[in-house]
C-alpha cells in the first residue's frame, strides 16, 4: 500500500490580494511562511520517504519550509495550478466564476482542467511506481487537489471544480497495489 499525502501550498502574496494566480510565480506571505512551519510540524511524527511538489515557488517554498529538513523534495512542473492564461493575477472570485466552463475548454491562452488532469495524473503515475509502498507527500494548488480527488477519490471533475472549495489540513489517499 502507497500512502499519498496532498497538502496545498501555504497563503502567497496573491492569495492575500484576492487574486487568481494560476502560473504566476508568486511569494509565499509572512502567514504563509507561518503556515508551511506548521505544516511541518503537524506531520512531524508522520514518516514521510519523499515530497513532490509544482515548481512555483509558493508550492516549492512551502515543502521545503515544512519538509526540507528531513525528506526529500523533488520539484515536478507537472503539479502546477491551472494555467489562466489572459486571466492570470485576475481577481480570484471572478476566475472561481468561469471554472466550470473550462473543463474540457481552455482558459483564452492557458489550459483546461482536463489538461491540469492529464499532465498531473502522468506525473503521480510515475511518483507512485518509483515509490511504491511509501509515504509520499504531495505540495500542490486547487488545481492540483481537483485532479486528485478525481483521479484518487473517484469524484466526477465537474463535482469537484464546481463545489464550493474547503480547505483542511490534507487529503490522504491509500493507493493499493502501488
Amino acid at each position: 500500500m502507497t500512502t499519498l499525502i496532498f497538502e496545498t501550498h501555504a497563503t502567497s502574496l496573491d492569495n492575500e490580494a484576492g487574486l487568481a494566480s494560476g502560473w504566476y510565480d508568486v511569494d509565499l506571505s509572512e502567514r504563509g511562511a507561518r503556515e508551511a512551519g506548521e505544516l511541518g510540524a503537524r506531520y512531524a511524527a508522520v514518516p514521510v520517504d519523499v515530497v513532490f511538489t509544482s515548481d512555483l515557488w509558493r508550492a516549492w517554498r512551502t515543502a521545503e519550509i515544512a519538509f526540507g529538513d528531513r525528506a526529500p523534495v523533488v520539484r515536478d512542473f507537472r503539479l502546477r495550478e491551472c494555467d489562466y492564461g489572459e486571466w492570470t493575477r485576475r481577481p480570484a472570485a471572478e476566475v472561481q466564476r468561469q471554472l466550470s466552463t473550462h473543463l474540457t475548454a481552455p482558459f483564452p491562452g492557458g489550459e483546461s482542467y482536463e489538461d491540469v488532469v492529464a499532465r498531473v495524473r502522468g506525473c503521480v503515475d510515475e511518483v507512485l511506481a518509483e515509490n511504491a509502498g511509501a509515504t509520499i507527500v504531495v505540495v500542490g494548488h486547487r488545481a492540483t487537489w481537483y485532479a486528485f480527488e478525481h483521479v484518487f477519490g473517484g469524484r466526477p471533475l465537474a463535482h469537484v471544480v464546481s463545489a464550493p472549495w474547503t480547505w483542511q489540513p490534507g487529503w490522504r489517499y491509500e493507493i493499493a497495489g502501488a
